[in-house]
C-alpha cells in the first residue's frame, strides 16, 4: 500500500477528495492527514495579502475575524473530523492529527514515523510566501526526504 501524508489546512472538499485519491489510479492509498488551522499558521496581514492578490477583498477584511488560538484549535479538530470521514468514504485509509507547534517538524516526524511515501500540501495559494520559497511545500521538499507535491484547494469550505 502506498503510504501518502496529507498536509492541509481546513476541511477537505469534496472534489479535494476526489482529486487526492485518484492521483495514483487504482492503488491502494492510506492517508495521514496534518491538519494546522488557517489561524495558527501565518500573521493576518500575510493573510490578508494572498486575499487581495486572489481578487477577495471580502475575506481581506475578514480576517480579523479568523479564530486564533485555542478557537482556531477547535475549528481545526472538526475540519479534520470532516476530511477524514470524507477520506474513509472515498474508500481510502485514513489517520490524521493537529498540528500543535511546528508544522515541518510535525511533518517531517510524522513521514519518519509511518514511513510514507510522498507529501502532499493540499492548501489555498499563499503568494507572499511562495514568492519567498516559504511556503509549506518549498520549505518540506529540504526536509523530509520523500517527494513533495504541492496542490491547491479547488474551492473555499
Amino acid at each position: 500500500m502506498f503510504t501518502s501524508v496529507l498536509m492541509i489546512e481546513k476541511a477537505l472538499t469534496s472534489a479535494d477528495v476526489e482529486f487526492v485519491t485518484t492521483l495514483h489510479g487504482d492503488e491502494q492509498v492510506a492517508f495521514h492527514v496534518l491538519l494546522q488551522p488557517r489561524g495558527d499558521q501565518a500573521d493576518r496581514l500575510l493573510r490578508a495579502i494572498d486575499d487581495v492578490a486572489l481578487g477577495e477583498l471580502d475575506e481581506a477584511a475578514r480576517e480579523g475575524e479568523t479564530p486564533e488560538g485555542d478557537e482556531a484549535k477547535g475549528f481545526g479538530q472538526r475540519a479534520l473530523e470532516v476530511s477524514l470521514q470524507a477520506l474513509h468514504a472515498a474508500g481510502s485509509a485514513a489517520l490524521g492529527r493537529l498540528v500543535e507547534d511546528h508544522p515541518l517538524d510535525a511533518l517531517k516526524s510524522l513521514v519518519g514515523e509511518v514511513n510514507a511515501d510522498e507529501v502532499i500540501v493540499l492548501t489555498d495559494p499563499h503568494y507572499v510566501e511562495e514568492f519567498f520559497h516559504r511556503d509549506w511545500a518549498s520549505r518540506a521538499r529540504h526536509k523530509v526526504g520523500v517527494p513533495v507535491l504541492k496542490l491547491f484547494s479547488h474551492s473555499k469550505t
